[in-house]
């Protein structure tokens, strides 16, 4: 099948607050250079978002992820799941179409499709709510024929029954999935004929129902109001009463024991090898920062100033995740670090990062300030 980008397209894409948040923790899972990773979950939020992938939604994604446009482009048109033209407004109707569902009549759902949503498939009905395509084997093969309608799967269809669970769809129910025909799952239509016994304490619905029950809306898109997706690799988790974040402990060199002729501890050459020398002062003294105890949450601003952000990276010690995380608290440049004190230093020693004194150490402040004066 050729798949090509719909003829009419939208002038823009941006994700929502929500899914941008949930995009940035996806692409945080994979190390730096590596972002590209996250394409595929990435356009399925796109597509979750608008209900297709329109142009302007791959170059954004490739723009996030610092790919070329053909490379996500490729992505998109390679994968039969992301539809590359407008789908209903309510549901887009898969009809699986393969050997099983074929000979127990997937025919005539087909039939039903063209005359209820649209004679053609990828083309809405006439009040824009559906959409229709047949797909190959969806492996539920046992209670064949079958649908995806959304989330979820429709089985042991017939013509009349799809045609019904149409109409209540664009009346705004959400019909039950699973079989149609009262079956539990996929026994024998005739009835158990083993393991009878089981059959009187079932539960109403098999698992895969019971869940899209519990759900309540399997055709509802994906719009970030679902359970965050979580980054413990990134993120710190609040533990105990006072919700204090977990503070690994800083790893210690070897001893101190002398790497140099000149006696310099390892840890005192690899400052140096990155050319900090190791008797510089930092800009906050150690021995403040740590009589400043829990210390004091930094000053932050609401966005960047002028809608641009310093490259915070340039500070030796942060990183991309890093400085994703600086600006969630409104951390944008260069001058605000450098006007820390000691109290916002410690604070920042124990809250930002994995452990404690990374701020101190780096001597982050001394670094801004730098930074902020062009050098």
């Amino acid at each position: 099948m050729l798949r090509r980008l719909h003829q009419d397209q939208p002038e823009s894409f941006a994700f929502t607050e929500a899914n941008l948040k949930w995009a940035e923790g996806q692409i945080s899972k994979y190390p730096e250079g590596r972002q590209a990773s996250a394409v595929i979950p990435l356009l399925w939020r796109a597509q979750e978002q608008e209900g297709w992938l329109s142009k302007p939604a791959i170059e954004y994604v490739a723009k996030m992820l610092d790919m070329a446009d053909i490379r996500v482009l490729e992505v998109a048109t390679f994968y039969f799941m992301f539809q590359l033209q407008p789908t209903g407004s309510v549901a887009h109707i898969q009809i699986c179409g393969t050997t099983t569902c074929m000979i127990c009549g997937s025919e005539d759902l087909i039939s039903v499709c063209k005359d209820k949503i649209n004679a053609k498939p990828h083309e809405l009905s006439a009040d824009g709510k559906f959409s229709w395509e047949e797909v190959e084997c969806l492996g539920a093969c046992a209670n064949a024929p079958m649908a995806q309608i959304g989330k979820d799967y429709y089985e042991d269809l017939t013509a009349e029954k799809l045609a019904e669970l149409l109409d209540k769809l664009a009346a705004g129910e959400v019909p039950v999935p699973g079989p149609q025909n009262g079956r539990f799952s996929s026994e024998p239509e005739a009835g158990l004929v083993a393991l009878t016994e089981w059959e009187s304490g079932r539960t109403q619905y098999n698992a895969s129902v019971a869940r899209a029950v519990e759900v309540g809306d399997g055709i509802k898109r994906i719009d970030g109001t679902e359970v965050p997706l979580l980054t413990p690799w990134r993120d710190q988790k609040p533990e105990g009463p006072a919700g204090k974040p977990k503070v690994e402990k800083e790893p210690k060199p070897a001893a101190d024991k002398p790497v140099s002729k000149a006696g310099a501890t390892k840890q005192e050459a690899n400052a140096t090898a990155k050319g900090k020398p190791a008797s510089a002062e930092p800009a906050v003294a150690a021995a403040d920062v740590e009589a400043a105890g829990e210390g004091a949450k930094p000053e932050a601003l609401d966005a960047a100033r002028d809608g641009k952000a310093d490259d915070l990276k340039k500070i030796s010690g942060v990183g991309p995740k890093l400085e994703g995380v600086l600006n969630e608290i409104g951390i944008f440049h260069f001058d605000q670090i450098a006007a820390w004190d000691a109290a916002q230093v410690a604070w920042a020693d124990q809250n930002l990062v994995g452990f404690k004194g990374r701020v101190s150490r780096d001597d982050w402040v001394g670094q801004a300030r730098k930074l902020a004066k062009g050098e």
